[in-house]
């Protein structure tokens, strides 16, 4: 009953972002999704989803290979920005396009398998800048709508791989 009410608090929290994002917004994403590497995200995605057989696995994997990051940047743009505030998505970006902001993606899509993942150590000037209150706000936005943007890129996934239904 608790995972339901989660959900439902999740979903409700999601939603009221803005529902309603006009384009500049969902370029605005867009640029975050292309800062974030989100084409990485999607194959992480796909890595560890489960399939029926090995070459289920194949098949969807060279297929997520394959497919131009753009795609993933536009498929993922507008349900992103429905989650996000606008001030999140450009605080998010400036950080992603960030020196530490790059060292937290290699080490988020380049590291081996953790138990306890562990971000690289910030310099003094990167520590000044993670202490920023619009940082620290945009961070918890998107820490809370994290899980929805990994359910959105599955959703994306799923399109991707069934174009059908």
């Amino acid at each position: 009953m608790s995972a339901v009410l989660l959900a439902a608090t999740l979903a409700g929290n999601a939603q009221a972002a803005n529902p309603n994002p006009d384009a500049s917004q969902v370029k605005a994403t867009h640029d975050l999704l292309a800062a974030m590497q989100a084409e990485k995200m999607m194959r992480m995605t796909a890595g560890m989803s489960r399939y029926a057989t090995p070459a289920e696995r194949d098949r969807v994997m060279d297929k997520v290979m394959a497919l131009p990051a753009e795609t993933v940047y536009n498929g993922l743009a507008t349900p992103v920005a429905r989650l996000l505030s606008p001030e999140t998505v450009a605080e998010m970006t400036q950080f992603y396009q960030s020196s530490y902001g790059k060292k937290v993606l290699n080490s988020i899509y380049n590291s081996g398998a953790q138990l306890y993942p562990t971000a690289p150590k910030p310099t003094p000037a990167e520590q000044a800048a993670l202490k920023k209150p619009a940082y620290i706000k945009a961070d918890r936005e998107f820490k809370a709508n994290e899980q929805a943007i990994h359910h959105e890129t599955f959703v994306l996934l799923q399109q991707i791989i069934n174009p059908k239904k």
